[in-house]
């Protein structure tokens, strides 16, 4: 049995997991609402509150997982992406503590870790995986890809975007119509009273797999603006519709690219990952097309689309598994290329 402590800390969420072998023993997540007044993540705030937070996050996490330090095989921690601050609390908690009990330190790459939270198991619970290999998309507030997974530390990026996120577009349309951030989850919400067919926005043409939503969101904010222009009451009065229509756009432009990958490599096996695939708009279009296509379709639970080290543990798990460890003169990467192979 192999007993791994993940952190992570690559945004505004603090979070520690034990997991034995694949199996989760806890996870355990500090959340830091005073970034909601600013309607963003504002770095230097997030980063103290990592120092106030990653102690008692790991202690609750040991408890939880009725384990103490002594019993862990290795220590894995988000290196990057994320923001310098908030990765550098992590990291360094993270070397100081495996340095202390002389185990293994494992670096893990933030989006690998979506990825493979969709191989986390836990007790008394009976879930399906996907088989090797398996297409993910995976779609977050900073990055979207189509990765060709091979095997678990064997990633190809055969589709991202040129410039905005789709999490980045769910955000920024959300606050253009006064949403509170996150905006995201709000529009979804909103969205399923709305008519996703009343409006329609100008869709990218990029060739390819890749994506672009920078121009969704102009073609979003001029239409908005146009209108508002007219009657100053438009965005309230329309607010379910608008959520619903820009919703619409915006998974349209994800499952065409989608469905392009899977014709392209053959592979039926379809996975999600990352913070917008706890969209329910996304997850319902993607169970439509696994119906239709005969596609095997896996989504992550809820709790495991966000920022949680469980996915950072796991990961570790499969990196201890080939002695794949890291060094303590390794820093944080705010950004770490394109690549998602271990090292």
């Amino acid at each position: 049995m192999i007993r791994i402590l993940g952190i992570e800390s690559s945004c505004d969420d603090t979070s520690a997991a034990v997991t034995c072998d694949r199996v989760l023993l806890s996870n355990v997540i500090a959340s830091q609402k005073v970034h909601e007044k600013y309607g963003g993540v504002i770095p230097e705030l997030a980063s103290r509150m990592h120092q106030q937070n990653i102690i008692p996050v790991v202690d609750t996490a040991f408890r939880e997982a009725n384990v103490t330090k002594n019993d862990l095989d290795a220590v894995a921690y988000t290196r990057g992406p994320g923001l310098m601050g908030s990765l550098l609390v992590g990291v360094s908690f993270a070397k100081g503590l495996a340095a202390s009990i002389g185990v293994p330190l494992i670096e893990v790459n933030h989006l690998q870790g979506h990825v493979l939270s969709l191989f986390l198991e836990e007790e008394g619970k009976t879930k399906s995986f996907p088989s090797l290999p398996f297409l993910c998309l995976l779609v977050s507030g900073g990055h979207t890809q189509i990765i060709v997974v091979k095997d678990y530390l064997d990633f190809e990026i055969i589709g991202a975007t040129i410039d905005d996120a789709a999490g980045e577009a769910f955000d920024k349309c959300a606050k253009v119509m006064g949403l509170p951030y996150p905006g995201g989850p709000v529009i979804d919400s909103l969205a399923k009273t709305g008519n996703p067919d009343a409006f329609s926005f100008a869709k990218p043409r990029v060739g390819g797999l890749d994506y672009s939503f920078s121009g969704l969101k102009t073609s979003f904010l001029y239409s908005l603006q146009k209108k508002v222009a007219e009657n100053p009451g438009f965005i309230e009065e329309n607010k379910a519709d608008l959520c619903a229509s820009i919703q619409k756009t915006i998974i349209d432009v994800l499952m065409d690219k989608l469905l392009k990958a899977v014709a392209k490599t053959g592979i039926n096996e379809v996975a999600i990952a990352g913070g917008v695939s706890a969209n329910s708009g996304l997850i319902d279009r993607l169970q439509q097309n696994g119906r239709k296509y005969g596609w095997n379709v896996f989504v992550p639970e809820r709790r495991f689309t966000t920022d949680n080290a469980a996915m950072i543990a796991v990961t570790g798990y499969f990196k201890y598994q080939k002695s794949l460890f890291s060094s303590l003169d390794e820093i944080p990467l705010a950004r770490m290329g394109s690549s998602l192979s271990p090292r």
